[in-house]
């Protein structure tokens, strides 16, 4: 976990110093050419060298140690490190959308467009590198604001790819509505992408259930059941930061003294960390079965059976996050 806290500051790190040179091109392509496609593209190149310096502190305070006053660690601050990165985004398609349209009705005359459309390839083609590192990086080691971070120079790379399309029509038709066209367009994209990662970051403070881990989770135990494991019930995972805590409560049988009913958690708790990896923290309750429970109970040679098996309960997302022992 340590490993990974390193890695992804490490990249962010590139993160932060690589939007600073990007920010430079786009603002050198704007001198140039008084393009206000390119003057959108510069302004989102402000956001990104303030977001790469918050997503680089965030990552720092994230990979502390926990201590007495955070006993779960610091990795919530990823989460207030996207918000405020999403805001900044929306605020500056905002600030785009305003200028744009500005400019469609009070154009400006357009200068090398030739020379600015090279330079805005070179930082859109460097942005999409840098952000799938990110985002990829991000997801293999749980990283909402390494994550937020790619999705961030993504977006920004694909916007460019727009930008340029516009330009390109501009300098072949000379037509001036394009640019403001283009840039308009491109504000509604950002406003959006803003709102999607601020949507994120709100959900991960108020612990909203990450469905498609659940969905993950469930297929992982469900292939893998064993005969000792008569149901999985009150299934949470919470994230934070680079960080997944899961919590369950297995239902064994009820005449496993301590360390045969540890025995079967560990097999549980390598199960789930063979897949998810280190980061992840696992509390497990045991629970005896009851009378009831015999009846979707697999155990072939149970000497106290109540009842004879009667059906083999799927685990779902239902049942494994409902806090109710499994029955017919």
């Amino acid at each position: 976990m340590i490993q990974s806290s390193q890695q992804n500051i490490r990249i962010q790190t590139w993160v932060a110093s690589l939007s600073v040179i990007l920010l430079l091109i786009k603002v050198i392509a704007y001198y140039l050419t008084h393009s206000v496609a390119i003057l959108t593209d510069a302004l989102e190149g402000i956001v990104n060298v303030v977001a790469g310096g918050i997503g680089l502190y965030s990552l720092y305070v994230s990979a502390k140690p926990r201590d007495a006053d955070h006993p779960y660690g610091h990795g919530k601050v990823e989460f207030i490190s996207a918000g405020l990165e999403g805001g900044m985004i929306f605020l500056a398609g905002g600030a785009i959308l305003y200028k744009a349209t500005l400019a469609f009705f009070n154009p400006e005359p357009i200068h090398q467009l030739d020379i600015g459309i090279l330079l805005v390839a070179v930082a859109g083609t460097i942005n999409f590198i840098v952000g799938r590192i990110c985002v990829v990086n991000g997801e293999k080691n749980n990283s909402l604001a390494l994550i937020a971070s790619g999705k961030h120079l993504q977006s920004d790379a694909y916007s460019t790819i727009a930008i340029l399309v516009g330009l390109t029509l501009l300098y072949f038709t000379q037509l001036q509505w394009i640019d403001s066209v283009v840039a308009i367009g491109f504000s509604f994209f950002i406003l959006y992408t803003g709102y999607s990662i601020i949507k994120s970051s709100v959900a991960g403070i108020m612990d909203e259930a990450d469905v498609t881990l659940l969905k993950k989770l469930v297929i992982i135990l469900q292939n893998n059941r064993k005969e000792n494991w008569i149901d999985l019930h009150n299934v949470r995972i919470i994230k934070y930061g680079s960080t997944l805590h899961l919590d369950c409560h297995l239902t064994v049988p009820w005449y496993l003294n301590v360390h045969e009913a540890h025995v079967e958690i560990d097999a549980l708790a390598k199960l789930v960390r063979d897949e998810f990896g280190d980061s992840l923290e696992l509390f497990v309750h045991s629970d005896g079965c009851l009378d009831f429970s015999c009846k979707v109970c697999e155990k072939k040679d149970c000497a106290v059976r109540k009842h004879p098996f009667e059906k083999k309960v799927e685990w779902t997302m239902t049942n494994l996050v409902s806090n109710e022992k499994h029955k017919v």
